[in-house]
């Protein structure tokens, strides 16, 4: 079994080809990468860098792991909706500085030491993240290609490179990927790594997302937080 915590770290935007520097630096090149290279909006890379909307993870997400803050972004929700708060709304002003992604704690139930936080379950995050890419419809075997060719350029090579390879390839298991996520908090981890992946600014998009958050049984005052909590941590590039 591969390393699927590095691969998820990779996913997040920590490698992306011929880009260096800060994260937000980084997150202003990979704009331009895509401008240079335009795909369709389906393609892994450019979905997963959050580049199709001009926008980035936000915080120190790169520091503390892909892992680490699809967890601690499911745990703000998820503790903001067991208090009984009011979700924000896109109305709501941004803040004044980029938010940093703070890891769960460790007895949470999103910790490094629960279920959520093992190497498998990394696994499923990231078929969840290619599930969620391929939404819309649009990646054909040209772009998957496309997709490879970037994801070599970022040094994912040998099994990895083949797991990602089958995953675009193949239609999605949304059965599979329910009865993976077996805890609370892996279902909202599972949400939470979905919606990072794309901006639901289409029906295909959209229907896909409010169907996973069906199956998965999440309750809607809990999704909406989880809109919430993932809107707060993307940054606008333009800023």
């Amino acid at each position: 079994m591969f390393d699927a915590k590095k691969l998820l770290d990779q996913f997040l935007g920590s490698q992306i080809p011929g880009v260096g520097g800060s994260v937000r630096n980084r997150a202003g090149d990979a704009v331009q990468l895509a401008k240079d290279n335009p795909w369709k909006a389906g393609a892994l890379a450019t979905v997963l860098l959050g580049t199709k909307t001009g926008r980035n993870i936000a915080g120190n997400a790169i520091a503390i792991g892909g892992l680490a803050a699809i967890a601690g972004l499911g745990y703000q929700a998820y503790k903001n909706y067991q208090a009984g708060q009011a979700p924000a709304t896109p109305s709501d002003a941004p803040p004044p500085s980029t938010p940093v992604l703070l890891p769960a704690p460790a007895d949470s139930g999103f910790g490094p030491a629960s279920p959520a936080g093992s190497n498998e379950f990394a696994l499923v995050l990231i078929r969840a993240m290619i599930a969620a890419a391929k939404a819309d419809g649009h990646i054909d075997d040209a772009e998957r290609a496309h997709v490879m060719d970037k994801m070599r350029a970022a040094d994912v090579s040998g099994e990895a490179a083949s797991f990602i390879e089958r995953e675009l390839a193949s239609p999605t298991d949304l059965d599979a990927l329910v009865a993976a996520a077996t805890t609370e908090e892996q279902r909202v981890e599972l949400y939470t790594a979905s919606r990072l992946t794309i901006e639901p600014d289409s029906r295909a998009e959209r229907g896909y997302l409010d169907l996973l958050a069906g199956r998965l049984g999440l309750a809607d005052a809990l999704v909406d937080h989880i809109e919430a909590t993932v809107s707060s941590a993307k940054v606008s590039l333009s800023r």
